[in-house]
């Protein structure tokens, strides 16, 4: 039998568990800032037992609650079975086609004590923007790490989780509830893709790969460096090491996904310099692998996410500029104004 992500939050709203219930100082702050306009339309994702949905249905919203666990809405139904002005649908905000919602435009969308549960974050973020109508308030309720309990330190963001996720919006206010953080955004900003480095690197032939490789959907991995910017698995050669085995080693290596030398294709060499210091990259890209993502060497990466290739245009943060150009090898005329780089093409008899 297949574990899907669902199970272990199916099995603890089976054994009757709940979280924090909603505070006073979070119902003052919606009810102030995004009190329902008429005909107003809110979607609650992971709303668990449905407490945040009846309070935005009582304050005038119709809403849509959604979760990945059955069981908590078959309790949040058993336990309220008269709430006017709320449905609940199960839906995997991560897994399923954001179309499958059941409207496409929201005045608020809220997401409480759920957002540090997801992996893609910056393709959800992305779905959910396009789910927002004008002037529609997108709210983020989080723990912060400073006040989380040590042994559960997943259920919390850090300032730099939390400053990625203010990106890219007009508005961005941040309001303490009794050590939560209530994040609200509004008035998302066309973004541009833009680039940069992490820095000086140290004294080394700089020579290596940057890997592209895509899930069953087309998404490509980008891993959200602790320098601050979005990179491609890869790095450099090892003494004696080709290419494609430098880009499959550094692939499981960082990832833990697995391929075949056989598996990874050279599109192009590219060659740019950084800090006076010549650089050439091997653009790779990995046809088949096994294995899922996960962070490896969280010393360089924070975390890994799939993204739809159509959002890197439109990315908040800067992409590391070898990964630009590789991307631009297998996408030309993706990515806009990158920086200069000599560009090599692989016939594909040379593979």
């Amino acid at each position: 039998m297949t574990t899907t992500p669902s199970d272990p939050w199916s099995a603890h709203y089976a054994d009757g568990k709940e979280f924090s219930p909603l505070g006073d100082a979070e119902r003052r702050l919606l009810a102030r800032h995004v009190p329902a306009p008429e005909g107003g339309r809110a979607l609650d994702v992971g709303c668990g037992l449905g407490e945040l949905a009846r309070f935005l249905a009582e304050s005038g919203y119709q809403v849509d609650a959604v979760d990945f666990a059955p069981t908590a809405l078959d309790r949040a139904r058993a336990d309220h079975p008269e709430t006017e002005g709320v449905r609940y649908h199960v839906h995997d905000i991560e897994r399923d086609p954001a179309d499958q919602l059941p409207h496409t435009a929201y005045d608020v969308i809220t997401l409480r004590l759920s957002w540090a549960f997801v992996g893609d974050r910056t393709r959800v973020l992305n779905r959910l923007r396009e789910r927002l109508r004008p002037g529609g308030v997108l709210c983020v309720i989080t723990p912060v790490a400073d006040t989380a309990p040590e042994d559960r330190p997943g259920i919390a963001l850090d300032e730099a989780e939390i400053d990625l996720l203010r990106a890219g919006w007009t508005s961005a206010d941040r309001h303490d509830a009794d050590g939560l953080a209530v994040l609200l955004l509004s008035g998302p900003v066309p973004a541009r893709a833009t680039c940069a480095d992490k820095g000086k690197p140290a004294p080394h032939a700089l020579t290596g790969a940057g890997v592209v490789v895509t899930d069953h959907r087309g998404r490509v991995l980008l891993g959200w460096s602790v320098r601050g910017v979005w990179e491609l698995p890869g790095g450099k050669n090892a003494a004696d090491e080709d290419f494609r085995e430098a880009a499959v080693r550094e692939l499981a290596e960082e990832t833990g996904l697995v391929a075949g030398a056989s598996d990874a294709l050279i599109g192009a060499f590219l060659m740019d310099s950084t800090h006076g210091m010549p650089r050439l990259t091997a653009a790779v890209r990995v046809t088949a692998h096994t294995g899922e993502p996960r962070v490896t060497e969280p010393h360089l990466i924070r975390r890994w996410e799939w993204h739809e290739v159509a959002d890197l245009p439109a990315l908040a943060q800067p992409l590391f500029t070898p990964s630009a150009h590789v991307i631009d090898t297998f996408w030309p005329g993706l990515l806009a104004d990158l920086p200069p780089v000599h560009r090599y093409p692989v016939a594909p008899e040379a593979h």
